[in-house]
């Protein structure tokens, strides 16, 4: 690739090492907080959760659908981003679950229109031969952070919130600013909607990928954001800290070999490691349903791990399309709808409470809800993928 290309995609991936170290430092705070200081059931804190998720749902076109329109809007997503870092200074200030919800849906907002414009322009200025690789990476710089701001997090507990945000507010500073760089290193290599002879045919159809999308994305939404902590926390009784420092490793595994299973989907077959991927995805909510130390972990460290592996793919195949950078903001979209939809029946689910199933094992009934869409996921990757 030539210089100034590799420099941008170089910077876009930073940026997304910066961005989620700020985002996985306030995602704990704010659980804990929302928790330990307002005494939030877990229902508020999915809804606190998925009000995050859902606002990202509902903005998650608006950038990418933008760009068909003038390209010079890509420049929004580093207005976006650099919103966050006024929006978290307002979490140490709030006095109920309702506040706190409604200033993480206006995070959602924003990350809605910044994160979906950047994996666009990561897989549009990507060689093909190298797509699937280079965008794996991108997502594993994010989780290389996730894990650092999990530590991060466990180690200033007893510097406070304010503190906390102020970190995660400087980190979303430094995100705006490499991405301001970025783009305008690739402003001229990337293209938001293409000509009909640019069109490449998928190896999977565009509805068979958002289907699966959707599906997985409701099974994983366990393993997304505050409710997360408190399920491992409570399931495994554990401290914050603990809890902060496993989830994080969990996910920085997960991402870690994700990367292989991009190399597989590059130079073997993006079909068969989507059917890898979503038969691990289906089988996580039942391990992880057995409230015992190494079933949980395992079931988490699939789902995130069958995800990350999915996610690079995806975006590499409907990258391809001839609306572009609308399938890759449709796909984010339809992600965080069904995210928010898992994440509300696992809050809802969660006052069901747990099966004895026989001495000293029990199964969290709030997970086992998810195994009639597993069985569909299963279904809908028999046989052929192609669509």
């Amino acid at each position: 690739m030539e210089t100034r290309r590799l420099t941008g995609i170089v910077l876009l991936t930073a940026s997304a090492f910066t961005g989620t170290l700020a985002f996985r430092l306030a995602t704990p705070a704010i659980a804990f907080y929302t928790k330990d200081v307002l005494r939030a059931s877990m229902l508020y804190i999915s809804i606190v959760s998925m009000s995050f998720v859902l606002s990202r749902a509902l903005f998650s076109i608006i950038g990418t659908l933008s760009l068909e329109r003038r390209k010079g809007l890509i420049y929004l997503g580093v207005a976006t981003m650099m919103g966050n870092a006024l929006a978290v200074h307002f979490y140490p200030f709030t006095t109920s679950w309702v506040q706190v919800a409604g200033i993480k849906a206006i995070n959602g907002a924003l990350n809605g229109i910044s994160w979906p414009i950047a994996q666009f322009v990561i897989a549009a200025a990507t060689p093909k031969r190298i797509r699937a690789r280079v965008t794996s990476l991108y997502f594993l710089a994010g989780s290389v952070a996730a894990l650092l701001g999990n530590y991060v997090y466990a180690y200033t507990i007893k510097l406070g919130m304010s503190f906390q945000m102020n970190v995660s507010s400087a980190f979303f500073i430094a995100t705006g600013l490499l991405m301001l760089l970025a783009y305008r290193a690739l402003y001229g290599v990337i293209e938001p909607k293409k000509s009909e002879r640019k069109v490449q045919t998928p190896a999977v159809s565009a509805r068979r990928i958002l289907t699966m999308a959707s599906l997985m994305a409701v099974i994983a939404a366990f393993t997304a954001g505050e409710i997360t902590y408190v399920y491992v926390s409570e399931a495994l009784g554990i401290s914050r800290a603990e809890t902060a420092v496993i989830l994080g490793w969990t996910g920085f595994t997960a991402a870690l070999l994700s990367y292989a299973m991009s190399w597989a989907a590059d130079v073997w077959s993006d079909v068969r490691v989507i059917r890898i991927t979503a038969t691990l995805m289906a089988l996580a909510p039942a391990l992880a349903a057995i409230k015992m130390g190494p079933t949980v972990i395992v079931g988490i460290f699939l789902a995130r791990f069958a995800s990350q592996s999915f996610r690079p793919i995806s975006r590499k195949l409907l990258v391809g399309y001839r609306r572009s950078s609308l399938a890759v903001g449709g796909i984010n979209s339809i992600q965080n709808v069904s995210t928010f939809v898992g994440g509300i029946t696992f809050g809802l689910a969660y006052s069901l409470g747990e099966v004895n199933v026989w001495d000293g094992v029990t199964l969290s009934l709030a997970l086992l809800v998810f195994l009639p869409l597993s069985g569909a996921l299963l279904w809908l990757v028999r046989g052929r993928v192609r669509g």
